[in-house]
C-alpha cells in the first residue's frame, strides 16, 4: 500500500507541475484584447543572460555606471504605466485612433517601403500572425513613425523610466504587431523599451561584435535557422520582457526583436 500510495502522490505531482507549466505559459488575464486577434503564439522564451533587477534598488548613479554605456539591463517595477496600459487596450485605441493613418514599416533592416492606412484597417487586416518563409521587406508592421502631434496624448499619460543620459533629449516608438514579427538586427542610439501588453523577446550584441544575419531576412526565420546553430562564443546576450518590465540597450548596440505574442509595446529613444 505504501509503494502504491507513493505512486499515486508521484503522478499527482506530475500532472500538477504539468498545469503549472501551461498556466507559466499563458498571457497575463488581462489582455487589453489583443490576445483575441490570434491564438498562435510562440512558447520558447529562451534563455535571460541580462541583469533584470527592481527598478527601486538601482539609484541613477549605479545605472549611469554600471549600465549606461557598458550593458544592457532589464529593470522591473522602475514605473508605474497602469493608466497607460488601460488606453492602449485594443477598444480604446480603436476608439481614439480608429480612423486615424498609421506608418506601417517593412521589417528588413533597413526598413525601406512605408505603407499609410488607418490604424482600423492595420489591426482588422494587417495584424497577424508572421509567416515563417516571408521576407522582412514582404512583412509590414506598425512600428515607430509615429506622428507625434496626433499621438501626443497618448504619450502624455506614459511614465518613462526616471533615468537620463547627459545632454540627451526623449522620443518615443510606439508600435502594435503580430505574433512572430520582430526587426532584424540593427543597431542605433541608446534607448529604453517597455512591453505594454504580449511578450517580446530581444537579441543583443555589443558594437564590436556583429551579427550573422541576412538584413532580408526576419527575426523569426533567424531563430529557427541560424540561432541554433551558433558557437558559444557568437551566442547573444539575451531575454523575453513582459508587461512591468523595461530593457535598456546602450549606443549602437546591435539588437533584434521577436513577438511572442501579439504585442504592444513603446520606446524611449535617448538623442
Amino acid at each position: 500500500m505504501d509503494r502504491k500510495a507513493s505512486l499515486v502522490t508521484t503522478c499527482t505531482q506530475l500532472v500538477l507541475l504539468w498545469f503549472v507549466g501551461l498556466k507559466a505559459a499563458e498571457p497575463p488575464r488581462d489582455g487589453g484584447g489583443w490576445s483575441l486577434n490570434s491564438e498562435f503564439r510562440l512558447q520558447d522564451e529562451g534563455l535571460c543572460n541580462i541583469d533584470v533587477l527592481d527598478g527601486s534598488s538601482v539609484s541613477h548613479q549605479h545605472f549611469i555606471e554600471r549600465y549606461a554605456f557598458r550593458r544592457p539591463v532589464i529593470l522591473r517595477h522602475v514605473t508605474d504605466n497602469t493608466r497607460f496600459r488601460s488606453l492602449c487596450s485594443r477598444s480604446s485605441l480603436l476608439e481614439e485612433y480608429g480612423e486615424r493613418r498609421v506608418r506601417l514599416s517593412t521589417a528588413n533592416t533597413h526598413s525601406y517601403r512605408k505603407v499609410d492606412v488607418p490604424l482600423r484597417e492595420y489591426l482588422d487586416a494587417w495584424l497577424r500572425p508572421q509567416a515563417a518563409d516571408a521576407l522582412g521587406s514582404e512583412t509590414l508592421y506598425f512600428f515607430g513613425d509615429n506622428n507625434v502631434t496626433e499621438w501626443q496624448r497618448l504619450f502624455d499619460q506614459y511614465e518613462f523610466p526616471p533615468y537620463v543620459l547627459p545632454n540627451t533629449s526623449r522620443a518615443y516608438s510606439f508600435g502594435i504587431a503580430g505574433p512572430g514579427s520582430g526587426v532584424p538586427f540593427h543597431w542605433h542610439g541608446p534607448g529604453f523599451s517597455e512591453v505594454v501588453y504580449g511578450r517580446k523577446r530581444w537579441f543583443l550584441y555589443p558594437p564590436d561584435q556583429e551579427p550573422h544575419f541576412h538584413p532580408n531576412r526576419t527575426t523569426l526565420s533567424w531563430v529557427t535557422e541560424t540561432y541554433p546553430h551558433l558557437p558559444e562564443g557568437e551566442a547573444p546576450l539575451e531575454c523575453t520582457i513582459s508587461p512591468g518590465e523595461v530593457l535598456y540597450f546602450p549606443d549602437r548596440w546591435w539588437h533584434a526583436t521577436l513577438n511572442l505574442d501579439t504585442s504592444v509595446f513603446i520606446s524611449t529613444f535617448l538623442g
